[in-house]
């Protein structure tokens, strides 16, 4: 069997890392992978580049054109769409090589525009797709609920690569750290942090911490300014490696507006580092309160204030904490796990 597997890009993001991971592991007897995406920093950490084609961020019909020609020189049975975009291409992909009997099957990382006309949405699905990974069972039910036909969506949940990501134990310092790594966007909801900060200030033992780039750098500077947190915010930008900044964190917080399923909980509750987290999307369905990661119900400052005050001065907690949630990856989301369940959807 012969799959191709497109995403828009190649920058750093959820998405575009499962993209990388999956090609990076995906091998296996009576499979021949290709790849393809738009250009990015990423592209450096793909293993097969031999079997890859960069495709023009802009220029749509000379993608199409070059990938109908790939599809039918490579006798390509699969195609695995990774971002709502590359479905659209699929679809015209395989009425282009109708010669061949192409299945599409499309992995929903994210919350699409498309999703604001749920009857549109679900039609697409039900027509163009032949099946539809989501990263939680909660957006299983969220598709079902918008019409998305049941039997066509597998839950496959998003594997932590445990030698990228081993676990370390953690020493008790003067210092607590509390990091937070994100696009720089307006979903992910940096403000929070900022006033949880803030409203910490007074602390001495806790310094917080942002890695990430994206359009919000200057308003967050801007914030961390007028608060008068500079001596307690560390703006980072970019991290090269993710792990490490992970691990360097006595806990690490996500207070987006909205999410599927980030894949940076799975990462930190792997490392050692406990998770305290908004409750939103299939979030849950990796973190229980108080065994695996703390969860806040709301945008609630005060409600994460607690949720840091009660890891920090209780060594006990957090050690169950970050041995229960070693364990939940080690069982339920390694990278291993992953591959072996999307080879069953090929």
């Amino acid at each position: 069997m012969n799959v191709l597997m497109l995403t828009d890009k190649l920058t750093m993001g959820g998405a575009e890392n499962y993209f990388i991971k999956l090609e990076n592991k995906m091998t296996g007897t009576g499979f021949r992978f290709y790849s393809a995406a738009g250009g990015g920093e990423l592209t450096d950490k793909l293993s097969n580049k031999h079997n890859y084609m960069e495709l023009s961020r802009k220029n749509h019909i000379l993608n199409l054109w070059r990938l109908t020609r790939h599809i039918n020189k490579q006798e390509i049975d699969v195609i695995h769409a990774n971002s709502l975009r590359m479905v659209l291409y699929a679809g015209c992909l395989r009425m282009f090589a109708w010669k061949r009997k192409i299945k599409i099957v499309y992995t929903k990382h994210n919350i699409t525009s498309l999703e604001k006309s749920p009857k549109l949405f679900s039609s697409l699905m039900n027509h163009c797709v032949t099946g539809i990974i989501t990263v939680s069972e909660y957006e299983k039910r969220v598709l079902v609920q918008y019409g998305v036909r049941e039997e066509k969506i597998t839950t496959v949940y998003n594997g932590v690569d445990l030698e990228k990501f081993p676990f370390k134990e953690k020493p008790q310092l003067e210092v607590f750290k509390v990091g937070i790594l994100a696009r720089l966007s307006p979903e992910k909801n940096h403000s929070l942090f900022l006033n949880i900060a803030a409203t910490m200030k007074e602390e001495k033992d806790l310094q917080f911490y942002i890695a990430g780039d994206g359009p919000e750098r200057e308003s967050i500077q801007e914030k961390i300014q007028k608060l008068g947190i500079n001596d307690r915010v560390t703006l980072l930008g970019e991290v090269q490696e993710p792990h490490s900044f992970i691990q360097s964190m006595d806990a690490l917080l996500l207070t987006s507006e909205r999410e599927v399923f980030p894949m940076v909980i799975l990462e930190a509750m792997a490392t050692g580092t406990p998770v305290i987290t908004i409750n939103r999307g299939g979030i849950s369905e990796a973190i229980v309160d108080g065994e695996t990661g703390m969860m806040v119900n709301s945008h609630s400052v005060k409600a994460f204030c607690e949720k840091i005050s009660s890891l920090k001065s209780n060594w006990e907690l957090r050690k169950m904490i970050i041995s229960a949630a070693r364990q939940k990856v080690v069982r339920n989301f390694t990278s291993t796990n992953m591959v072996t369940h999307t080879f069953k959807q090929y």
